[in-house]
């Protein structure tokens, strides 16, 4: 069975952790004793229902306050394929976990209350879906019991949700009306809704194709230990252990280490398991070169007529999760994939208007949760590719040295 990660978002009271709750109880994934605590807490709260959102709002201030505020992860699995679920913050104070849960999602679905369309949050959340370039997106309209599941009421949503992904290049899009609390289209079709002709939710789930979102193409190999063995038996043992980012290693192929430049053959790529013929995404792997050459945390071994071009000017959208605000002239740590190095904000070329899409090129700062461009240079070359090509390559972290708080999330882009 293949893996789906997919991440929850949408604004405050839309349903998240009901849906959640909802997906895992109708598919029998909660032990006996789980559902009996639930229905215990249900009953302490004043509920006249077993609350499911209780499954993941798991925080004391979480259920005293009756929203989430970290990111919760679930797992669960049917007969076609496992599962692992974030479910996000829908409040804007928690925007920046929404982007942590959703920045290694397969999918995303975004809740919209049936009853208030979208909000500013919604819009919010569809905008840094499409910006972390989850591949599949699924608008779900909650709530749909508490418009007596009115088709036009659905439709209505459903045309300003495509108008306003259109502005996004959204990728593949997919509406469904549900409701979470009484499990409409949640595991299986409802009856109150014979107007509505698409699958369930976890129909969609099942089956929607994740195979080809992987870049198999760009070899990326960023080296995260070098293993070293000090006993006689393995004296002459040296290999490479890290995480595939992309493409397909093989061995017998030739690449090459940046930023040395050097070049070798691969002698043998081994896991826990032993010997492997080729490794993939997201494999953890060892790799072995016929050469001693100089690497160590932080290089990247990867083909050379297929390299990326290391650079220390960097151009790239981030969305600022910090109090403090991001200004020109800033000095932060940037954290690619196993490279760490420092960097200066030359420029703040942009502020983006979640809303509007419109760029506010006079702004001087970005504040928390802001969406903007910048312009960085690095103390020492990245090896990046842009955001649009490689998640995993093209993404980065900003850090604040003195207090090593993550305060930003960024995306490489191409200079224009």
């Amino acid at each position: 069975m293949d893996l789906l990660r997919f991440a929850t978002a949408g604004s405050v009271d839309d349903g998240k952790s009901t849906l959640i709750g909802r997906l895992l109880y109708d598919s029998k994934q909660i032990f006996e004793d789980q559902l009996e605590a639930v229905e215990r807490t249900s009953r302490l709260m004043g509920d006249e229902y077993t609350n499911l959102a209780l499954l993941t709002d798991g925080l004391r201030a979480e259920r005293e306050q009756g929203i989430t505020i970290d990111v919760a992860y679930r797992y669960f699995a049917t007969p076609r394929r496992k599962f692992i679920i974030a479910d996000t913050p829908g409040h804007i104070q928690y925007t920046r976990n929404m982007v942590t849960g959703a920045s290694t999602a397969d999918l995303a679905i975004v809740l919209v209350d049936a009853r208030k369309g979208m909000l500013e949050q919604s819009r919010r959340h569809a905008f840094l879906v499409t910006l972390l370039r989850v591949p599949h997106l699924v608008v779900a309209v909650n709530k749909m019991d508490l418009v007596d599941y009115a088709q036009d009421v659905f439709e209505g949503i459903r045309q300003e949700f495509t108008a306003f992904a259109t502005k996004l290049e959204a990728p593949d899009l997919t509406v469904i009306p549900i409701s979470a609390l009484r499990g409409d289209n949640i595991v299986s079709r409802s009856e109150q809704m014979p107007w509505y002709d698409g699958p369930s939710l976890l129909h969609h789930l099942e089956n929607v194709h994740v195979a080809s979102d992987r870049n198999l193409i760009d070899a990326r190999f960023p080296v995260q230990y070098v293993l070293r063995p000090q006993s006689n038996q393995h004296r002459d043992y040296r290999g490479y252990a890290g995480t595939v980012a992309g493409g397909v290693f093989k061995a017998g192929d030739d690449v090459v280490v940046l930023p040395s430049g050097f070049e070798s053959r691969i002698a043998a790529i081994e896991t826990i398991d032993g010997p492997v013929a080729e490794a993939y995404p997201p494999m953890a792997v060892t790799i072995r070169l016929e050469d001693d050459l100089d690497v160590s945390r932080g290089d990247m071994i990867c083909r050379p007529n297929n390299a990326p071009v290391p650079t220390q000017d960097l151009d790239a959208m981030v969305s600022w999760m910090s109090d403090m605000p991001l200004v020109p002239g800033q000095k932060l740590a940037v954290k690619h994939t196993t490279r760490t190095t420092r960097a200066l904000v030359k420029e703040l070329q942009y502020r983006l208007d979640v809303n509007t899409l419109h760029r506010d090129e006079e702004a001087t700062q970005l504040g928390l949760n802001d969406i903007g461009r910048v312009r960085l240079r690095t103390t020492t070359p990245l090896f990046l590719d842009a955001y649009r090509r490689s998640r995993t390559t093209g993404g980065f972290i900003l850090i604040d040295e003195s207090t090593n708080r993550t305060v930003a999330a960024g995306m490489a882009v191409s200079p224009d």
